[in-house]
C-alpha cells in the first residue's frame, strides 16, 4: 500500500479524551510528533535501539495486509541517514490495558515481511531489568526483527532529562518538549506511574504474617517480580530529579537470568519475609541497598562505605560523624574491622556522636568499612496513596539520599607536598661503622692540588 494514505503524527491536546481506544490514539500521536519534531528528544529514545543519527519520520495507525486480514500498528517511526534506513512499527497501551502476545507476534510477521528492522512496545508495564520485555513471544519471531520495550515512565524520565538537564537548542522545539511532558503528567493522558503491587500482594503479605506462606507458591514468585518493578521505577524516578541514569544494582549472573533472580528473590521472601533491591548511582560511594521487610513492616535503606585508610579507629569514626553532621540521629551506624567476618558492632548516631568508641570492637584492629541505615515504617496497601507499600518505599528511598547518601564522600589520602627551600632539613645520624671514607661516583669532582715548584 502507498505511503500517501498514511497519516503524520501530530501533537494533541490532552482535553476531550473518551475511552481507552481514543487515548491510546493520542498518546501514540502526542509521542511521535514530538520525537520528529524534537531533534535531540527523538534520538535519545531510537539510539540505544540501534538506529542511525539522521532524519526521523513519525506516522500512525499504518495500514498492512497480513495474511487475509488488514491490521494497524499503532505507529511507525522512520529514521534516514544516506542509504541506510531505519523501520519500525510501534504499539501503544495506556491505563491498565497489558500488550498480547499474539497481536505482538503478528506484527513481528509484519515487520519481517516488509524488511523492518524492529518493533517498540510502549505500556505501563514495567519489566523489573531494562531491556527485558513484559510480555513472552515466540523466539523464532526475534531472528530477523528486534522487539524493544519502552515504560511510560521511562519515556517521561527521558523527556525531563532531555529537557531539563542536557538541553535543547532550538527554544521553540523545547517549549514543545515541556509540552509533551505535561501531557504524559496529566491523569487523563493514561501514561500512569508504577501504581499496584498486583492481585497477589494482600494475600502474600497476609500469608508471611500467618506463616502459611510455602515453597513453590505462584504469589511469591508475583510479588517477587512486581518488587524488581518497583525497584526499576524507584529508578527512573529519583533519576528524573538527579538528571542522570539511575538504574537497578544488578550482578551480572541476575542481569543474564532475570528469570532465575526472580527465583531467588522470591525464596528470600518465603524464607525471611524480606525483600532486597539495589539503586546504582552514578558518583554516590556504593549502591544504595533497600530492604523490604513484610514480616516487621519495616523498609530499610542503606549504604556502605570504606573506612579510611590511615588513623586511629576513633579518628576514622569521626571521620563518617562529620559527614553525617546534617543527617537524622536515628540512623544506625555499623562498623566492620579488618579481616573480620559477620555483623559488625552497630549504634544509634546520636549515641556516636556523643562517643565515638561506641561501635569500635577492638581499638586494636583497623577499621576497614561502615555502614549506614535508616529505618522506616513500610505501608500495607496495594496501590498508592496514604498507607500503601509503593509510596513509603519510594519516600524511603528519596529521603535516605537526600539526608544520608549525597552527603558521603569516599575518603582520599592527603598528596605529597613538596618540600619548601626555606624548611630546614633535619640529618639523621648514621652510625660510625656505615662511614666510609672511600671515593664514591657520587662525589662531587676532587680538585687537583698544584705540582710542587721544580727545584732550581
Amino acid at each position: 500500500m502507498s505511503e500517501e494514505t498514511w497519516l503524520t503524527a501530530r501533537l494533541i491536546p490532552t482535553s476531550g479524551i473518551n475511552g481507552a481506544a481514543e487515548q491510546e490514539r493520542r498518546a501514540t500521536s502526542a509521542l511521535l510528533a514530538v520525537m520528529s519534531s524534537v531533534r535531540e528528544f527523538g534520538r535519545a529514545i531510537v539510539q540505544p535501539m540501534g538506529a542511525p543519527a539522521g532524519s526521523l519520520q513519525t506516522f500512525i495507525e499504518v495500514p498492512f495486509q497480513h495474511g487475509d486480514k488488514q491490521c494497524f500498528p499503532d505507529g511507525l517511526i522512520r529514521v534516514v541517514r544516506g542509504q541506510r534506513q531505519w523501520t519500525a512499527l510501534v504499539e501503544v497501551k495506556t491505563g491498565g490495558n497489558e500488550l498480547e502476545a499474539e497481536q505482538l507476534e503478528r506484527y513481528l510477521d509484519v515487520a519481517r515481511e516488509h524488511n523492518f528492522d524492529a518493533l517498540v512496545t510502549i505500556s505501563n508495564e514495567i519489566p523489573p531489568i531494562a531491556g527485558q520485555h513484559p510480555t513472552a513471544v515466540d523466539k523464532r519471531k526475534l531472528k530477523k526483527v528486534a522487539l524493544h520495550h519502552l515504560p511510560w515512565s521511562g519515556i517521561l524520565t527521558e523527556a525531563v532529562m532531555q529537557k531539563e538537564y542536557r538541553g535543547v537548542a532550538d527554544p521553540d522545539q523545547a517549549w514543545i518538549l515541556g509540552e509533551l511532558i505535561r501531557y504524559l503528567e496529566h491523569p487523563r493522558s493514561g501514561a500512569m506511574e508504577f501504581e499496584d503491587m498486583g492481585r497477589a500482594w494482600v494475600p502474600t503479605r497476609e500469608a508471611i504474617n500467618a506463616g502459611t506462606l510455602r515453597a513453590g507458591d505462584a504469589s511469591a514468585t508475583e510479588v517477587a517480580g512486581r518488587f524488581d518493578a518497583l525497584v526499576r521505577f524507584a529508578c527512573l524516578k529519583l533519576g528524573r530529579r538527579l538528571g542522570i541514569e539511575v538504574v537497578p544494582s544488578l550482578s551480572r549472573k541476575d542481569l543474564a537470568d532475570p528469570a532465575a533472580r526472580t527465583q531467588g528473590l522470591a525464596a528470600q521472601l518465603i524464607t525471611t519475609g524480606t525483600m532486597t533491591g539495589g539503586l546504582k548511582i552514578p558518583g554516590a560511594v556504593g549502591p544504595l541497598l533497600v530492604t523490604a521487610d513484610l514480616r516487621a513492616g519495616r523498609i530499610t535503606c542503606q549504604a556502605d562505605i570504606d573506612a579510611p585508610k590511615e588513623g586511629r579507629p576513633a579518628t576514622r569514626v569521626n571521620w563518617l560523624i562529620r559527614q553525617l553532621k546534617n543527617s537524622p540521629e536515628s540512623l544506625r551506624l555499623e562498623a566492620f574491622a579488618m579481616h573480620s567476618r559477620g555483623a559488625g558492632n552497630a549504634e544509634l548516631l546520636r549515641v556516636v556522636r556523643e562517643s565515638p568508641t561506641a561501635i569500635i570492637g577492638d581499638p586494636a584492629k583497623e577499621l576497614r568499612a561502615f555502614r549506614v541505615a535508616q529505618l522506616s515504617a513500610a505501608g500495607t496497601k496495594r496501590g498508592t496513596g496514604r498507607g500503601s507499600f509503593i509510596d513509603s518505599f519510594i519516600t524511603a528511598i528519596d529521603d535516605f539520599y537526600e539526608n544520608v547518601l549525597q552527603n558521603l564522600k569516599p575518603w582520599m589520602s592527603a598528596p605529597p607536598r613538596l618540600r619548601s627551600l626555606e624548611e630546614p632539613v633535619l640529618a639523621e645520624p648514621v652510625a660510625a661503622a656505615l662511614i666510609s671514607t672511600a671515593i664514591s661516583s657520587q662525589d662531587g669532582p676532587q680538585e687537583r692540588e698544584p705540582d710542587s715548584a721544580p727545584a732550581g
